[in-house]
């Protein structure tokens, strides 16, 4: 499975791809940073971002996307230009017909650590084991989406896998259910 991630950010926006499977080693494929100047006008950054991760989905083709999902800051200018990025984040997946999931950061966090409050020096850390590298991903938010990526990997296909299984089992019931009422309705006199 092929994964695009993307640690959602309006000056810094982390682009990470990564190939894997559950239970299994990841591998880099690629990462980026999407700058975009604070002084620019919001409409320009958040196209300039559109447009970046539109070209980065076409390039590499993921199976699917996973953001990090925005999280209360004491900051509201940050929290509003990130939850911006992340709402464009969203759109890049869906616009491509690809399934997208967002993760929490502590979620992320735990995938990659075993802890959801490990710092950002662990985390980079352990992505940069993970994946086998000879550096740390820089900047942070390259290895954040990195981190995305192979959470999504991992507990991604747990979900999907999960979410299938219980559509089906609601679709049988469904199912039995109709046939017992067909029955039982076609007996009446």
């Amino acid at each position: 499975m092929r994964v695009l991630g993307i640690d959602p950010g309006l000056t810094r926006c982390g682009v990470g791809v990564v190939e894997g499977m559950p239970g299994r080693p990841c591998k880099l494929v690629a990462y980026y940073v999407v700058y975009s100047e604070p002084d620019d006008d919001i409409a320009l950054r958040l196209l300039h971002l559109d447009k970046s991760l539109g070209e980065l989905v076409a390039e590499h083709q993921p199976e699917s996307v996973a953001v990090e999902r925005v999280f209360s800051q004491h900051n509201a200018r940050t929290v509003m230009g990130t939850a911006q990025a992340s709402g464009v984040a969203i759109l890049s997946g869906a616009r491509a017909g690809l399934p997208v999931e967002t993760y929490t950061p502590s979620e992320v966090k735990a995938a990659i650590t075993g802890s959801g409050t490990a710092g950002k020096a662990q985390m980079t850390a352990m992505v940069t084991r993970l994946l086998q590298l000879d550096a740390p991903p820089k900047p942070a938010d390259a290895a954040d989406a990195l981190a995305i990526a192979i959470c999504h990997i991992w507990r991604g296909g747990t979900r999907a896998r999960i979410q299938a299984a219980a559509v089906a089992a609601a679709t049988k019931v469904a199912a039995q259910r109709a046939a017992a009422q067909k029955l039982k309705g076609g007996t009446r006199r």
